[in-house]
Order: structure tokens, then C-alpha cells, then sequence
């Protein structure tokens, strides 16, 4: 099953104009997001690439240009096209920079959603750095005690090596949920936690059209709030991108959502021999494993671990596609005239 849901991803990517080596870079970060239980970061986005793409309201192939480059640092161009295109780019570059200078850090503007963040700190745990990405996102959540979105979701991964299979990887957004999820929720007809969102009054909500038309709650109260605020103006700001109440929306088809990429590389053989911070690292896992448990619960997560489990069932077991998403892009690869077809579960 994942290897047909890539298939399926490359022939549309293919069919809006992409190169073959966009197109299997894009397809990989879809189908990995759906493998690792990420259903919102997932192939669904293939059918708004497509609305936006025929819109001609995203430019592919994607035409990254070099703003600014120096010894330790960048900035590139996303030429508004594949935002995961930009991003893998970007952390490429800072990784360069990083076993050069032993710390590499690459600002992108003018890209699109880049999809799950750990698809790009995992490029440099798996390289023995520790990776960090953040990037800003359309206006969906209010300042601590305010009702109107002005900050995105903002989301922040980092990927930290080990020396088993799974790196520890951090892959959270600034607000109790992603958008997506309670965007899938209203696709699926489905109600929402109550700790998710407030309505256009502030009032707290189960109904996914009034979260969408409201705000969404910050992690943490006014913690969420201020690492939102902070992750803009890093990725946004600086980078000479969209941030604040510029940034447009993904998911309708008005403009150039002008997100703001932040890519990270620090080389821990700088600072000490990658083997003894491995060794560190697994006494350090071991005694977390180790720690007393609270009542009914049978182990004791990582970061990253569940999703690492999710992907390795996936990849045995198959994907299963909900079946919204599934006619949807049947819908296309039918308009493209691919012989291919997707069931879902």
C-alpha cells in the first residue's frame, strides 16, 4: 500500500507540472506523514496542491534562487512552489554549513506548507547532528486573551540522534492541535475536544465549523502563545517572509501564502565524539524508560516513538486512506486519465 499511494502521489505531482525529482520528494513527505499516523500532513494535501496549481496560485516546478549565503548561514527563495521542496533544500544547506562550520542555519521565504516538520530534523539526526525546523503559518490562533487569530500554528520539531534505530524527535505546533485536525474533523463530520478551540465569541466549542470561524487555544496558555510569537518573527520576519497577519491561508485560493521556513544543523562532534553522546543519550533514554509509572500505563513514550511504531506497522501492514481522501484524488488521477485507483478503508 505505500508503495501504490507514492505511485499515486508522483502521477499527480507529475500531472501539475513538477520534475520527476520534485515529484518523488513531495510523494515521499505525504506518504510518510500518513505512515507515521500523520493523516493530516498527508496526501490529502495532493488535491490542494492541485485546486492551487490550476488556480495559478503556486508556481511549479519549483525555482528556489539563493538570497544570501555566508559561512554558517542562508537564506533561500521558495519561488512559491513545493514548500517541502524549500524545506529539504534548506536543511541540505544547514547541514552542509553544519559539518563545515559545525553549526548551519538556513532561513526560507516565499514557500508553501512544507508538510511534517520531523521529515527534515530527522534528515539530520539520521546524519549524527541534531536538527531543528520551525515555520510560521495563516493567522488561526489569537494572543493570550484575545478572540481574533492573528498567529499561526506555528509548529517546532527537533531530532536528537541515538544510538538505537529511532532518534528522539520533538514535533509539536504552539497550539493544542493542528488546524488540520479539527479541518479533518469537519470533513469527517466529526465533533472536537472541548480544550481545542473557542468560537468568534471565545466561547469554548465541540463544533468544528465554529473552531475554524474562531481561534484555536495555545499550548500552554500564554507559554504557546509567546513560543508562537517568537517562532514568527524567526521564521518570518528575518527570512523576509510573510508573517503575523500576512500570511495567507493554504486552503483558500486567493494568493501566495508567503510561509517562513527555519532549518537548523548543529554538529554534536564539535563538542563531543558522536559514540559518547550515543552513550549518553541511551542511559539517558534508559532512565527515563526506567521511571515510575503512573497507574494503568504501560510504558513510557519518547518523543517521536509512537509515530517511529506507526511508520515501521505501515510499512508492514499498508496505509489506510479515509474515504473522502481517497475520492478525491481518484477524482484527479480520473481528470489526469491514470489508470490508477485508490480504495480506502
Amino acid at each position: 500500500m505505500p508503495e501504490l499511494l507514492k505511485q499515486v502521489a508522483v502521477t499527480i505531482l507529475r500531472g501539475l507540472n513538477s520534475t520527476e525529482e520534485e515529484a518523488e520528494l513531495v510523494a515521499e513527505s505525504l506518504v510518510r506523514a500518513n505512515m507515521r499516523g500523520i493523516d493530516t500532513h498527508g496526501v490529502n494535501y495532493l488535491k490542494l496542491f492541485s485546486d492551487r496549481v490550476w488556480a495559478h496560485v503556486m508556481d511549479i516546478p519549483t525555482k528556489i534562487r539563493l538570497i544570501k549565503d555566508a559561512d554558517t548561514t542562508a537564506v533561500l527563495d521558495g519561488g512559491n512552489g513545493f514548500g517541502q521542496v524549500a524545506g529539504h533544500r534548506a536543511m541540505r544547506t544547514s547541514i552542509q554549513k553544519g559539518h563545515n562550520f559545525g553549526i548551519g542555519l538556513t532561513l526560507v521565504r516565499n514557500t508553501n506548507n512544507i508538510g511534517f516538520l520531523s521529515f527534515y530534523t530527522l534528515m539530520a539526526a539520521e546524519e549524527g547532528m541534531i536538527g531543528i525546523c520551525a515555520c510560521n503559518a495563516a493567522p488561526s490562533m489569537a494572543p493570550w486573551g484575545g478572540v481574533e487569530p492573528f498567529l499561526g500554528t506555528n509548529p517546532l520539531s527537533v531530532a536528537i540522534p541515538t544510538d538505537s534505530e529511532a532518534p528522539v524527535v520533538l514535533d509539536m505546533s504552539a497550539s493544542v492541535v493542528a488546524r488540520g485536525k479539527i479541518r479533518r474533523a469537519q470533513m469527517l463530520k466529526k465533533e472536537i475536544p472541548i480544550a481545542w478551540a473557542l468560537d468568534e465569541k471565545g466561547e469554548p466549542t465541540t463544533e468544528s465549523d465554529a473552531a475554524l470561524k474562531g481561534t484555536l487555544l495555545p499550548i500552554g496558555g500564554p507559554k504557546g502563545y509567546g513560543l508562537a510569537l517568537i517562532i514568527d518573527v524567526l521564521t518570518g520576519m528575518i527570512s523576509g517572509s510573510k508573517y503575523g497577519k500576512n500570511v495567507d491561508t493554504f486552503h483558500q485560493l486567493r494568493s501566495p501564502t508567503g510561509i517562513g521556513v527555519l532549518t537548523m544543523a548543529i554538529d554534536i562532534e564539535r563538542f563531543m565524539p558522536l559514540y559518547h553522546f550515543k552513550e549518553l543519550m541511551r542511559s539517558y533514554v534508559e532512565s527515563i524508560k526506567r521511571t515510575k509509572k503512573a497507574k494503568g500505563v504501560p510504558q513510557i513514550y519518547l518523543p517521536g516513538e509512537i509515530e517511529f511504531e506507526k511508520e515501521r506497522r505501515s510499512q508492514a501492514e499498508g496505509i489506510e486512506i479515509d474515504t473522502v481522501v481517497a475520492e478525491s484524488l481518484n477524482e484527479i488521477l480520473t481528470k489526469m486519465k491514470s489508470p490508477l485507483k485508490l480504495t480506502s478503508k
